[in-house]
């Protein structure tokens, strides 16, 4: 299945309490419960104005209706095409 990183653009992202944190992870939790087991949440990494989510899913679009029944956005998505780490250069 396909792993892919999605770009949020959300000014002031890195200033989000713990708690509005808590409240996006539960609406997109509710929103990937009611699309089925084929799309996956990973992680996410927040900065200062953007949130990197790496999700599995069959297709982009299928993540595009994710962003759009969560209200999140979705300015970019790109599938990941390898993975590399330290032990690469192994």
């Amino acid at each position: 299945m396909p792993k892919y990183v999605i770009e949020r653009e959300i000014p002031g992202a890195g200033k989000l309490s713990a708690q509005e944190l808590k409240g996006i992870s539960q609406k997109s939790c509710g929103v990937l419960s009611k699309m089925g087991p084929q799309i996956q949440w990973l992680q996410s990494y927040v900065t200062g104005d953007k949130i990197y989510c790496v999700y599995i899913a069959p297709n982009e679009q299928m993540l595009r209706e994710h962003a759009k029944q969560g209200g999140f956005p979705a300015n970019r998505i790109s599938e990941v095409a390898s993975i590399i780490d330290p032990t690469t250069a192994e």
